[in-house]
């Protein structure tokens, strides 16, 4: 799993770093590490846009986003159907 650090990025780079992330690693989870409610919003948005699913945590100081690309559930195994 690829992580990302954005922390003290303003918009829109922690988007487009992510989306770096994505094309670089496609098939791949990815984490994102973002402070700031407008990343929290926007990184989600793009992930969902491309099919990914979102995990959000909280952790103190920021956000921690793992960004599930599609066809992997939320495990990393492969979805049936």
């Amino acid at each position: 799993m690829s992580e990302v650090d954005v922390r003290g990025f303003s918009c829109p780079i922690p988007v487009v770093k992510t989306k770096n992330a994505m094309e670089e690693s496609p098939g791949e989870a990815l984490t994102v590490l973002v402070e700031s409610a407008v990343s929290r919003e926007d990184v989600p948005r793009l992930a969902q846009s491309k099919g990914y699913s979102v995990e959000a945590e909280e952790p103190s100081g920021g956000y921690r986003l793992v960004l599930h690309p599609p066809g992997k559930d939320i495990e990393g195994g492969e979805q049936n159907g």
